[in-house]
């Protein structure tokens, strides 16, 4: 993984940058339709996640968009992440990748894609209280979701994929070089090599994951799912039949999408 301190800030949620009535004067039709079309984005992802739990006014973003100083390249500038506090667990979620691209003619709404990792399982430091997300910075599964949307970004989106396959995997590596992953994640997810697995797009969320009435294009919802390493190494020697595999028995054994750090592995 590539772990950066970056300058961190923290805004509303659902609330992308409206520009003030002189810059939009200034604006072309094109820029105007994609403005709101941004706003309007947000505004559906808001009240999506509003029905699957408690969402945090304020999301975790950059005082500074990576995407001026060398990190992946967003379909936006905004690059954040929103909070959801369901009963008995929390949602970290991104909220940029599926905003229309900032230099783009086609209508589409970015990567066509959120990631979201659901867990009950950030340490008691690192949830915040209601109303205060900047604690869940400090948080493994931050951590992850932050690196997973980074991989996302840089290879320009994976619907494509995720289409073809049905579910992906990936490893990130570095762990020891980690600002929480290392310290946070049990042994048992980390393989010798000094990596963890995610699976992304499956198991399917115990809630709806596609919103077909965006602005501009669908959008799906795409859970990051923790895996321990003995499902990292089934993968790494089955292939595409043990990742499909994989997916059948988390579901089976009732751990779905969620990323549950005290379950055992189901191979």
């Amino acid at each position: 993984m590539e772990f950066f301190k970056k300058l961190l800030g923290s805004s509303q949620a659902g609330t992308p940058d409206t520009p003030s009535e002189s810059d939009q004067e200034g604006m072309t039709p094109a820029e105007q339709a994609r403005q709101v079309a941004l706003e309007a984005s947000g505004e559906r992802l808001d009240r999506h996640w509003q029905g699957i739990g408690a969402v945090e006014r304020d999301v975790l973003t950059f005082l500074i968009s990576p995407s001026f100083t060398g990190g992946p390249y967003w379909p936006s500038t905004r690059q954040s992440y929103r909070v959801v506090r369901r009963d008995g667990s929390i949602i970290l979620a991104t909220d940029g990748l599926c905003y229309p691209f900032d230099d783009g003619d086609e209508p589409v709404n970015g990567f066509e894609l959120e990631l979201f990792i659901d867990t009950p399982d950030i340490p008691e430091h690192a949830q915040g209280a209601p109303g205060d997300v900047d604690p869940l910075r400090n948080s493994w599964a931050y951590e992850v979701l932050k690196s997973v949307a980074d991989t996302v970004a840089d290879a320009g989106g994976i619907t494509t994929q995720l289409e073809r396959y049905g579910a992906l995997s990936l490893e990130l590596p570095g762990v020891s070089q980690s600002n929480c992953v290392g310290s946070q994640v049990p042994p048992a997810f980390i393989t010798e090599d000094d990596c963890v697995g995610i699976l992304l797009g499956g198991p399917a969320p115990d809630f709806a994951a596609r919103l077909e009435d965006m602005p501009l294009s669908p959008v799906t919802l795409v859970p990051v799912v923790l895996i321990t390493a003995a499902e990292l190494d089934y993968i790494r020697s089955g292939g595409q039949a043990a990742r499909q595999d994989l997916l059948q028995r988390l579901q089976s054994a009732g751990i779905g999408h969620r990323s549950l750090l005290t379950r055992a592995s189901v191979v």
